[in-house]
């Protein structure tokens, strides 16, 4: 409670000694080129958080995959709910109260910082973008489940290009 007490406070002044600057976080991804690729297409626009804390705080958190439904259905992050991006799905929200405590992922995290910027218009108070997404998740060893719950290596990683920054050699790439 007092990490999510800081990191609520720390984005709040941010955002309000900071409008229109772009605040990078200070942490980063293990690979410096998936870093570097990760900062240049993030905008900061909402409050981000790593991999390590959305692992350590996973029991508290509501996951939200805003990728397409066929990288969903191939793996995402245990018991994540599918929300798309661009057949964005509020419905998801519907008995999810204004206060949860929100992650939302897509590949690397520009997609689900769009719908997470979205998420908190709605008048979500605890959503993050999580940094580097399930991309970094991998790279870091973490489990990913398909659709029947059962964990798996496949991941879909969007495209061939996307695919050089899932570095984890246990992962099966699709595309």
């Amino acid at each position: 409670m007092k990490q999510w007490i800081t990191i609520v406070f720390i984005a709040t002044i941010c955002n309000f000694c900071c409008k229109g600057q772009k605040i990078i976080p200070h942490f980063s991804c293990q690979n410096p080129s998936f870093d570097k690729k990760v900062k240049n297409m993030l905008s900061f626009n909402v409050p981000t958080v790593d991999v390590d804390f959305a692992n350590k705080n996973k029991e508290n958190l509501i996951f939200l995959d805003a990728r397409a439904l066929e990288e969903y259905q191939i793996s995402h992050i245990k018991n994540a709910k599918f929300i798309g991006f661009n057949n964005f799905d509020t419905s998801v929200l519907k008995d999810v109260p204004k206060e949860s405590k929100i992650i939302v992922y897509c590949s690397i995290g520009y997609r689900s910082e769009i719908i997470a910027k979205k998420i908190i218009e709605l008048g979500y108070k605890n959503v993050f973008n999580l940094y580097g997404s399930i991309f970094e998740w991998c790279n870091k060893g973490l489990p990913i489940y398909d659709m029947n719950n059962n964990q798996t290596q496949n991941l879909h990683t969007y495209n061939r290009k996307w695919s050089q920054y899932v570095y984890n050699e246990q992962i099966i790439k699709k595309w």
